[in-house]
């Protein structure tokens, strides 16, 4: 295959990435969202796909687009396999090798699922921590305490279909979930508003665990979501007033359960920096870890470099919009 042969197009139809088993390329995801389009990448007797928000860049006159949020991936359809020694292996495209010009981008950002992404020279974003079923279960004596404790005092996990969480259970989980993003400072971006969590909740691949007080109040919760073999910890929360007692840990133990029965590792997701208390408290509960990888693509380097000139590199991606 030469590098001719490799072009990529944006498609306006944005539900041809959409695999209805897959919760993070599933339609309620994709309406939740906001994706505006599919990517496709023709390599002759396969395609990759992948959803995609697309945007204008201000005062460019030009698009780049990212991934929605989470693990959506790029996958492929069709015979998407090399011949090595006369072994058949998944193939990577290189992205150097792709034409992107079809697709009008200046800029392209992808979230990959775990495991090998089909696009080479993907680079590590973060280490997720994993609760695999397969291996043996990791609890440590001072949270297997705390947790004892919370249900001797009176907390109890329920755990629901997504479709079968009331409205009770939602606008609690919601109040958790904000308080939550509030204390860790967290950008609007993550702010998610009633309609969001009532799309995603309509997907038959997620569910909403809850930790009830004592009194009833939802202490903390968690959305967890089946996708491309595992069960993740998607979005979580803890209320203010309950943080003492460590209701999630709870949750947490609950979904390490649920996932064992499910035959899933579950995706525990990883910290916010390296080592932080978010990232110890799910080490807690884990027993291995893995590189979650994005690549981060520039399809039109005469434009990038003009609209990157004069700014100094942070580490993010695309430079340009580093403000």
């Amino acid at each position: 295959m030469s590098e001719a042969d490799v072009t990529a197009e944006l498609l306006a139809d944005r539900g041809a990435a959409a695999e209805s088993e897959e919760f993070f390329r599933s339609r309620a995801f994709l309406d939740a969202e906001g994706v505006t389009h599919t990517l496709r990448i023709d390599a002759g007797d396969a395609e990759l796909l992948a959803p995609l928000i697309v945007r204008e860049i201000p005062g460019a006159g030009a698009i780049d687009a990212i991934s929605p949020y989470g693990y959506p991936g790029i996958v492929a359809a069709g015979d998407f396999t090399r011949a090595i020694g006369g072994v058949k292996s998944p193939a990577a495209i290189d992205p150097a090798s792709v034409d992107f010009g079809p697709a009008g981008l200046v800029s392209l950002f992808l979230r990959h699922t775990l495991g090998e992404p089909p696009l080479a020279g993907a680079v590590e974003r973060n280490v997720v921590q994993i609760a695999d079923p397969e291996l043996a279960q990791k609890s440590r004596s001072s949270d297997r305490n705390q947790i004892n404790r919370n249900r001797r005092a009176g907390y109890e996990v329920e755990l629901l279909p997504g479709r079968e969480a009331g409205a009770d259970r939602r606008a609690g989980f919601r109040v958790a979930y904000e308080q939550t993003m509030r204390r860790a400072g967290a950008a609007e971006r993550y702010f998610f508003d009633a309609a969001y969590f009532d799309r995603i909740l309509e997907s038959d691949r997620t569910w909403l665990a809850s930790a009830q007080a004592p009194d009833r109040e939802i202490a903390a919760a968690s959305i967890a979501v089946r996708s491309d073999g595992y069960l993740h910890y998607y979005l979580s929360g803890s209320a203010d007033a309950h943080l003492r007692a460590s209701p999630m840990k709870n949750v947490v133990a609950k979904l390490v359960e649920f996932s064992a029965e499910q035959g899933l590792p579950l995706n525990l997701g990883g910290g916010i920096t390296p080592g932080d208390p978010l990232e110890e408290f799910k080490r807690g509960f884990a027993n291995r870890e893995q590189a979650w990888l994005t690549s981060e693509i520039v399809c039109d380097r005469e434009a990038y470099d003009r609209l990157s000139a004069g700014q100094e590199s942070t580490g993010f991606f695309p430079i340009y919009r580093a403000s």
